[in-house]
């Protein structure tokens, strides 16, 4: 198991250098002149000189992503060439509120998608078509129309939520749920779907095995047989699910953060990409890719704990 992890998180270290490789030169081109950007148009040659060679663009581009790199494995992330502000503490203030509604979604569309994903593998009638219809509806609206939709009723209608702003939860539980609850739901909706559709084609696969049969003829209750034997060799396949799923709310918060104008990872991912802020991207790409990676290292330690074959293998 160990040397597994350890492989896994080699591989996990090359995703992530091919990833920031890829994206320093491609925001370098897309860039264009950010010292005419950051002095303004009547700035003169001489200073955009010296801003450039502040700001190390006076060198070939492998320098300068070589440059960065270096300190970033020292954890120096650089500065916000806009604000200033340094990029890890960016990066750190934000972080919180966009796991926080990307975790809560992912607990929420579990719970809920797994129960719907059994009941229309065991009930195959009126239970089943309603959760396949609700499958693809939840499937056919984008999140963020579902976000506009919910702040329009829910918040600016009926006044049950606030419209934006984000309360941490050190400051007020209850008023942390009233600002996430819509994000979440919006995040939610289309999630559900998928997963209850893959847990219940895994569940009424193995309700088909040989041994389900063996373990009814024996005198199992119907409970034991689902819970403790279907669901957990069902697993595997909802586990995958639900990782793409997790990795998938992390972009969608993206557009949700900004329905609901929230200063998460996602609007700042944004903000600097529209700028142009070079150090402050790569900050937000290092911390996606490390949680995409642990996200994926996390999944396969599941699937090896449900499933023995895995463990194996």
């Amino acid at each position: 198991m160990i040397q597994f992890i350890v492989k896994r998180l080699l591989a996990g270290l090359v995703l992530v250098f091919a990833i920031t490789a890829l994206v320093y030169g491609l925001m370098s081109i897309a860039s264009g002149n950010i010292a005419r950007t950051l002095l303004g148009e009547f700035a003169t040659p001489e200073q955009l000189a010296a801003k450039e060679a502040e700001l190390g663009l006076d060198q070939p581009l492998p320098v300068q992503y070589g440059t960065w790199l270096v300190h970033a494995l020292q954890g120096d992330f650089g500065t916000s060439w806009f604000t200033a502000e340094p990029v890890a503490s960016a990066v750190l203030n934000r972080i919180s509120l966009t796991l926080s509604i990307v975790i809560a979604a992912v607990i929420v569309s579990t719970i809920i998608s797994v129960t719907l994903g059994v009941l229309a593998a065991v009930r195959r009638g009126r239970v089943d078509r309603t959760v396949q219809v609700f499958s693809v509806v939840g499937e056919a609206f984008p999140n963020f129309w579902i976000a506009l939709v919910l702040v329009s009723v829910f918040a600016l209608g009926l006044g049950l939520f606030p419209p934006t702003g984000y309360v941490p939860p050190s400051e007020s539980f209850f008023g942390w749920i009233a600002t996430i609850t819509l994000p979440v739901v919006a995040l939610v909706i289309g999630g559900i779907a998928s997963t209850a559709q893959q847990v219940r084609s895994a569940v009424i696969d193995v309700l088909s095995k040989d041994y389900i049969r063996t373990l009814r003829a024996r005198g199992l209750s119907e409970r034991s047989v689902i819970l403790k034997h279907a669901l957990r060799n069902a697993a595997p396949p909802a586990i995958t699910v639900l990782s793409l799923q997790f990795i998938g709310m992390i972009s969608g918060a993206i557009m949700i953060e900004k329905v609901f104008a929230l200063q998460g990872l996602g609007t700042l991912a944004v903000t600097s990409a529209i700028r142009g802020d070079l150090p402050v991207i790569m900050g937000v790409i290092v911390t996606m890719s490390i949680l995409v990676v642990s996200i994926n290292l996390l999944v396969d330690l599941a699937n090896g704990w449900v499933n023995p074959k895995v463990r194996v293998q």
